[in-house]
């Protein structure tokens, strides 16, 4: 990171660590006071667990060190394609040679602003590329012959058709990883959450483009990242290359996860993977305790030599002027 990106993401990590510890406990406290009772604090019961289920693995995430009780899980319930419903499949074996595009912006957005829609349907329309959209709100003016609106879609299925070309996503953390497990490259519109962070791995790994929701129907913004992915064949390779890598693994990421959550169960819980560096209090973990400890040390040494070295002159200052 360049000096101002490092500066921004100290404060969004003061500010995430700051809900995390404020807002969120607020939640959940109350839900650890009426199940496990009072006494304990919801922040130290985090703290505390046996193992961690990480969704993430180390194609998606950056390379960084890890406790031995920390278990990368990512992409645990990606899949095979199966085949998809009749009607789906018709639909996408028309779009011949050219393919088919795949949109969805995930369950919480099921509709957009009519005027972010047109512009949306529009630039689907002047595609020869066939569009499936997962869309709820009110079919848009602009919507042409080959876009199909859905309600529901087996997202899974369609993303590892093989006639598909791009996947139009809000980057929330199924999607990105059932996109990297099938080599899609994505075209990312964050909204909120983690999404912008998820397609920002991508994006470094040069397997999508991302756009704001700001600038999606400004300037045939929306238009123009669509046909820089399909016709640029490094986002295909960039995420074929990923998926090679992240399916090249010994054991399945969902075997992983059942393995250890049964060898927390055989062994009563994993206590001798976990850091005890968390009941440390603070001036121990940082060790400023030791840091005053010997700068203290230093300093009496410097001052004890000093007072020495000021005697010895003193002294010897005074048996010169008795000679004299």
């Amino acid at each position: 990171m360049t000096f101002s990106q490092r500066v921004t993401n100290m404060v969004l990590h003061i500010i995430t660590q700051t809900q995390n510890n404020l807002v969120a406990k607020l939640v959940y406290q109350k839900i650890t006071d009426k199940y496990l009772g009072p006494g304990y604090d919801f922040n130290e019961l985090m703290t505390d667990a046996d193992i961690w289920l990480m969704r993430v693995d180390f194609v998606f995430e950056y390379p960084r060190p890890t406790m031995p009780n920390v278990v990368y899980i990512g992409g645990f319930q990606c899949k095979p394609a199966k085949p998809l419903p009749q009607h789906l499949e018709d639909f996408v074996q028309s779009s011949g040679d050219r393919g088919f595009i795949l949109m969805s912006l995930g369950t919480f957005v099921t509709e957009l602003p009519a005027d972010m829609a047109n512009e949306i349907a529009a630039a689907f329309a002047k595609l020869p590329q066939k569009v499936i959209w997962k869309y709820k709100g009110d079919r848009p003016a602009t919507l042409g012959n080959n876009t199909l609106l859905v309600d529901w879609m087996p997202q899974n299925d369609l993303l590892g058709h093989p006639k598909l070309k791009l996947f139009v996503a809000h980057g929330g953390t199924n999607g990105v990883q059932e996109a990297i497990y099938h080599g899609v490259p994505v075209v990312g519109i964050p909204v909120f959450f983690d999404q912008y962070d998820n397609l920002l791995r991508l994006k470094d790994r040069g397997g999508a483009k991302i756009l704001t929701l700001t600038t999606v129907d400004k300037d045939n913004n929306f238009l123009k990242a669509i046909e820089e992915v399909l016709n640029d064949p490094s986002y295909r390779t960039n995420m074929q290359r990923l998926s090679r890598l992240h399916r090249d693994k010994p054991v399945k990421p969902l075997d992983n996860a059942l393995f250890w959550i049964e060898f927390v169960m055989r062994h009563k819980g994993a206590a001798h993977l976990k850091a005890q560096s968390y009941r440390m209090p603070w001036y121990s973990y940082h060790p400023v305790d030791v840091v005053l400890f010997l700068a203290g040390a230093m300093l009496l040494v410097l001052l004890t030599t000093f007072y020495l070295i000021r005697c010895i002159y003193t002294g010897m200052c005074k048996r010169k002027v008795k000679r004299e």
